[in-house]
């Protein structure tokens, strides 16, 4: 099984897929050359699609193969598509490819209140499951996992995954490529790694995934969601959930009520889909999608543009070649001449339908 990106039509590289198809390669294979490309490690798939503008898949790779030495890509002539996955889902995965390699080292497992579990080696697994527990593995390819109220589970090697599913649980991956989740109530997950994913479910839940292409999840009630690192994407699908996207290119989601969602990097997308919900692309060259009602956009940034559905609110800034600002404008989406679902920046001081 590995794991295969795609654009947002499920092509890569000009080619088209489908779901459920095979595809064979008549020819040399070769990684990074030649062949159909997929990674075994799902969050490896993060470091040639964006997570906020791909899509994603579970294929089968067989016939001839070639592997990459940098990290899990393979290289076949022969490939299934078999099932497409959401980010959520590589994040799953990403957890049980590390938790199922691991080795339990030095008491890694303790199952009482206010236990401490400890895996130092590398590929260790530590596992505190009562109550108040902490869990840490600190070697590579180490998993901690602390499933009781409360706890704590950190794994701090590279492609380490940490999940502390009670509620009020922390879990914390700073290493490279690490996941971590806190499904519990109140949970806060963070994974600080180059292409490390976080997710916090449980209501007022707060995920940050501050390494490059991170993807931060906070699904629960009055969530936060940070991706800080370049071409990140934070979903915050709770009611008042906040997502921030500060990395160019990053994509921020707010699907909740009253959510907000800020895209400060270069050409950021911002969409808030609730009710009352507010998009802010601040970046140069950002976006910003008001499509719940009674949303409003705001794009500030140089080239910056806005659109929403009718009776959204829509701010635009215009700023000359030294980024002063010449003009503003605010209008609400379907009335006075503004089309809804429609781009509009800001030039000369009007704003005028941009694609």
């Amino acid at each position: 099984m590995a794991y295969k990106g795609f654009d947002k039509d499920l092509k890569c590289r000009d080619f088209q897929y489908a779901i459920g198809e095979t595809y064979i390669y008549d020819g040399k294979v070769g990684a990074c050359n030649s062949g159909f490309h997929a990674c075994e490690y799902p969050l490896h798939v993060l470091r040639y699609y964006k997570p906020g503008t791909s899509r994603f898949a579970v294929v089968e790779q067989s016939g001839e193969l070639s592997r990459h030495g940098d990290d899990t890509k393979i290289a076949s002539s022969k490939i299934k598509v078999s099932a497409e996955i959401n980010l959520a889902g590589l994040i799953k995965a990403a957890i049980e490819y590390t938790t199922s390699r691991a080795k339990p080292v030095k008491g890694s497992t303790t199952t009482a209140k206010n236990s401490a579990a400890t895996a130092s080696g590398y590929c260790g697994a530590a596992t505190a499951s009562g109550n108040y527990g902490a869990a840490t593995a600190s070697g590579n390819y180490g998993a901690a996992t602390a499933s009781g109220d409360s706890g704590a589970a950190t794994a701090s090697g590279y492609y380490g995954a940490a999940t502390a599913s009670g509620d009020c649980g922390a879990a914390t991956a700073s290493g490279n490529c690490g996941a971590a989740t806190a499904s519990g109530y109140c949970g806060a997950a963070t994974a600080s790694g180059n292409y490390g994913a976080a997710t916090a479910s449980g209501d007022s839940g707060a995920a940050t995934a501050s390494g490059n292409s991170g993807a931060a999840t906070a699904s629960g009630y009055s969530g936060a969601a940070t991706a800080s690192g370049n071409s990140g994407a934070a979903t915050a699908s709770g009611y008042y959930g906040a997502a921030t996207a500060s990395g160019n290119c990053g994509a921020a989601t707010a699907s909740g009520d009253s959510g907000a969602a800020t895209a400060s990097g270069n050409c950021g997308a911002a969409t808030a889909s609730g009710y009352c919900g507010a998009a802010t692309a601040s970046g140069n060259c950002g976006a910003a999608t008001a499509s719940g009602n009674c949303g409003a956009a705001t794009a500030s940034g140089d080239s910056g543009k806005v659109r929403g559905i009718d009776g959204c609110a829509l701010f635009l800034v215009e700023r000359d070649s030294n980024r002063k600002i010449v003009a503003v404008w605010a209008g609400i989406a379907g009335r006075d001449g503004i089309k809804a679902d429609t781009w509009y920046s800001l030039k000369g001081g009007n704003p005028v339908v941009v694609s």
